[in-house]
């Protein structure tokens, strides 16, 4: 805008005959048809008339981000914006999503001069049948319906919230009401808070710092927002509170930015994001300075008080911990809140922020009775400062009208009789591990796991301490101590992969966990195949075919399938709705129960979604957040999926359609994943199955059950304290926390600057001396010299990225002939092209004695770390 002003000043300065006919011609052109129209008659009605529905547009920008996909009804709006404005907002949906392309058209419509944008936009809409066009009004009287339909009943605003209707689909991430209760003609309704939430809100309200402990389901999050909503408005004229919302997985993150977003942006507030994800690319402090509610993955302010960008805590006036129970050891909030105490029991004069916890579960960590109950979540309230728990008292009924219990059932199942399978693998895992023997005669040495059963998590334990301790094996003979741990690895790398097959066959089909060794042989083939993997490939292979004899064998099916499938057609039965998520342990399992309902005719009648984390465990990438978000719309869509399989990514916080049917598949942990897991199943009516073939799994699920009952028995005794003891007991657990704390910081260590060898941990090759690395930005690792440069080979990036002054462009492995361990990164920084290495892809070796030492984090390796100097790279 003030280019434009410029422009006009200098055009009205000019002299030049026609510049006014070349002005209007150049606005013809450029495609501002509305404007040239309007100057060439004089009349700017049509124009000043969009007004009213630009007004409405910036008032809807926060739902029309969240709700229109720019991309499907950009086409339909071409003639209301520029050429290079659609190309605009197609790029920005391609490389930074949906949202913000929706915001980039809202910014392009708010500019348009065409007098038919807003006709244009409703006829897109109705045309791709958006629920957004109920809210966009085109027709005469628009101002009056606008208030009519998103203010009507606003006198109890500080505890109100708009409603988003979608019956399968609700807009917060837990439902304040049931669906049922839910009018299908509006797409908003504005509801009041039920009593028990805010019952749940008012110690909070009331300025106490409190943990709210309710049960999945309940709405905590509609509890967090009027807290939220009412803390702001409390402030004076002239003074401003500023929220941080912490939550602690990125899918959780995203969905509550979402929910604070729609609701607050409403209102005028400023609500921003920041996770892992995006906090490279923006600058913190700023972000935090300009914005009324920050939601947080709770690492990035860790970092922030420690880079001292964000100088306290006092900057925020209130700080909610999403699923608070976390709080403990060195969890970041644990750290955010050793930050928070240290500033309250060091006497320190800025104001300190109120804090408020969100829990199904405070827990009870390892006690066995109320006393040591009662300790432990003490313990807890002393961590996050909490005078109060707030529960659901005096509203139970209301609660148990909205929150349904699930009935718990447990199934022991019997293993199969014989397992011929487990036998021909057993046998090639004996072979493997006799080959491994005579590389290495003290493999029994390099481990202190005895007693290691095949198909076991012991067995996967055994092979990790096997391959650290290979990482470190030192021969005088360097090339033959490269041989012997390449061969170790290789080794190793199979029998985990046997080992897996094993627990797959255990808990699913010998096909599936054939499938899986299948998969990883022709992976094997595909690679470099040397010798050791070509002799094992053979060997495989030469039970190959027995073994798809016995994984065909119907005698040979799992009798835990067999009790899935019957429980399964046994509620789909009794109700054809039925929604179902299965939680298993790992994500091979996931794969391989998905696999077994897609071909299992008797489950014909089920539509299998999977969801599991975004970790990446060995060559097994987890799915993308997108991915994750896709799985869970459809899911809650109910008509694409009516049954979710799932690893623990599903327990905590993320939004998961009310479901009737939870089934826990050999899966079971501590007192706060089982209440999670169990929540769930939200829906009247609803059950929860523990299958399990292991008696032990449903004994600890009965100790689980009856810790929550120590649990609430507990919580229920320190409500009866009175405040001022109960303040009393917390400060003096905060002063010997912070006591043992001082006492067992540890002195700076002094760095080694003794020149180290960094060897590849794969291959043992050299790789440079620590001489030669050098610092970036204080967390970055670099090498000089051309001599590194011919120890690796390089390969374009699988997704080369921008962050910070870096820019990412190929991976590094090294270079030897049958290695290829992954180093690190090749990037651009500023204007240098430099290798970016990984401690953990190396062993630091000493040169004097020859000792090998692990690392899997620089910040663990104490040697002289000298700065990048520019000035070094052109010598």
């Amino acid at each position: 805008m003030e280019a434009a002003t410029l422009f006009l000043k200098f055009l009205l300065e000019l002299q030049e005959e026609g510049w006014f006919r070349g002005f209007l011609d150049a606005l013809d052109h450029a495609g501002y048809s509305g404007l040239y129209e309007a100057i060439e008659s004089w009349d700017f009605k049509k124009i000043e008339k969009l007004e009213e529905y630009r007004l409405l547009l910036k008032r809807l920008q926060p739902e029309f981000k969240t709700r229109i996909i720019p991309t499907d009804i950009i086409s339909d709006l071409s003639e209301c914006l520029i050429n290079q404005e659609c190309e605009e907002i197609l790029q920005i949906c391609s490389t930074k999503g949906m949202m913000a392309g929706a915001e980039k058209l809202v910014e392009c419509l708010l500019r348009s001069d065409k007098e038919n944008w807003p006709k244009t936009l409703k006829l897109a809409l109705e045309k791709e049948r958006n629920k957004f066009s109920e809210l966009w009004i085109v027709e005469k009287g628009i101002k009056d319906v606008e208030t009519e339909d998103l203010e009507d009943k606003m006198e109890t605003s500080d505890i109100q919230i708009f409603y988003q209707e979608d019956p399968e689909c609700q807009n917060l991430s837990e439902n304040s009401c049931p669906p049922s209760e839910v009018s299908d003609t509006n797409l908003y309704s504005p509801f009041k808070p039920r009593n028990y939430q805010l019952e749940l809100a008012l110690p909070a309200m009331k300025g106490k710092n409190t943990i709210i402990c309710a049960p999945t389901g309940c709405g905590k999050t509609f509890v967090s927002l009027l807290i939220c909503e009412h803390h702001l408005k409390k402030f004076p004229q002239g003074q401003k509170g500023k929220v941080v919302f912490f939550a602690n997985q990125i899918p959780v993150y995203e969905q509550q930015k979402s929910v604070f977003s729609k609701y607050f942006e409403r209102h005028g507030y400023r609500v921003t994001g920041i996770s892992g994800a995006t906090a490279e690319n923006v600058p913190v402090e700023q972000i935090v300075e300009n914005n009324d509610i920050i939601i947080l993955t709770p690492q990035i302010l860790v970092n922030n008080l420690k880079k001292g960008t964000i100088p306290s805590l006092s900057i925020f006036t209130l700080m909610i911990f999403d699923e608070c129970h976390n709080t403990s050891k060195q969890h970041p909030y644990n750290m955010i809140m050793f930050n928070y105490l240290d500033q309250k029991l060091g006497g320190s004069s800025g104001p300190l922020p109120q804090v408020i916890g969100l829990t199904a579960s405070v827990g009870v960590g390892d006690a066995k009775n109320t006393d040591e109950a009662l300790d432990y979540i003490c313990k807890l309230c002393a961590s996050l400062d909490a005078s109060v728990i707030a529960t659901v008292k005096h509203n139970l009924e209301e609660l148990e009208q909205v929150v349904y219990k699930p009935q718990k059932f447990f199934r022991k199942v019997e293993s199969r009789i014989s397992d011929k399978f487990k036998y021909i693998i057993a046998q090639l895992m004996r072979d493997t591990e006799s080959l491994a023997k005579r590389i290495c005669k003290d493999l029994e040495n390099l481990s202190q796991i005895q007693n290691r059963e095949f198909g076991t998590q012991k067995y996967e334990q055994w092979i990790v301490t096997v391959q650290k301790a290979c990482m470190v094996f030192q021969m005088p003979d360097k090339d033959e101590e490269s041989r012997i741990c390449k061969a170790l690895f290789l080794y190793t790398s199979h029998l985990r992969k046997y080992n897996d097959a094993l627990i797959i066959s255990e808990h699913a089909r010998m096909k599936d966990a054939l499938d899986y060794l299948k998969d990883f042989f022709s992976n094997v083939r595909a690679a470099g195949f040397d010798e050791i993997e070509q002799d094992l490939t053979q060997r495989f292979e030469e039970k190959l075919q027995e073994l798809e004899s016995v994984s065909r064998d119907p005698s040979n099916e799992n009798p835990k399938l067999e009790d899935l499938c019957f429980i399964l057609q046994e509620e789909y039965h009794l109700n054809p709705e039925t929604i179902t998520i299965l939680f298993v342990k790992t994500r091979a399992l996931v794969d391989a129960l998905k696999n077994w309902i897609e071909g299992n005719p008797k489950l014909s009648f089920l539509k299998p979604g999977i969801l599991t984390g975004r970790g990446k465990t060995n060559q097994n990438t987890g799915m993308t957040l997108p991915a994750q978000k896709c799985i869970l719309d459809a899911f809650k869509a109910s008509g694409d999926h009516n049954i979710l399989i799932a690893t623990s990514v599903a327990d905590e916080g993320i939004d998961i359609a009310q479901c009737n049917l939870v089934i826990l598949y050999e899966y079971v942990g501590n007192v706060i994943k089982m209440i999670q897991t169990r929540g769930r199943g939200r829906a009247r009516g609803s059950k929860c199955f523990l299958l399990t073939s292991n008696a032990g799994v449903i004994e600890k699920e009965q100790i689980n059950m009856y810790k929550e009952k120590m649990m609430n028995d507990s919580i229920l005794r320190l409500q009866t304290w009175d405040e001022a003891v109960f303040r009393e007991k917390i400060l003096h657990i905060q002063t010997h926390e912070k006591f043992i704390r001082d006492s067992q910081e540890k002195p700076k260590p002094v760095p080694d600057k003794e020149n180290k060898k960094l060897l590849c941990r794969k291959c043992k090759a050299l790789a440079c001396y620590t001489a030669d690395v050098r610092v970036i930005e204080e967390c970055h690792y670099t090498v000089l010299g051309d001599a590194f440069k011919e120890c690796f080979v390089s390969r374009p990036h699988p997704k080369p990225k921008q962050f910070s002054s870096f820019e990412k462009r190929a991976k590094i492995f090294c270079a030897r002939q049958n290695c290829s361990h992954d180093w690190g990164i090749h990037v651009k920084y500023k204007t240098f092209e430099i290798p970016v290495i990984k401690i953990e892809s190396f062993v630091v070796e000493d040169i004097a004695t020859g000792v090998q030492t692990l690392y899997s984090k620089w910040k663990d390796f104490h040697f002289e770390k000298i700065p990048f100097d520019p000035a070094e790279m052109s010598k």
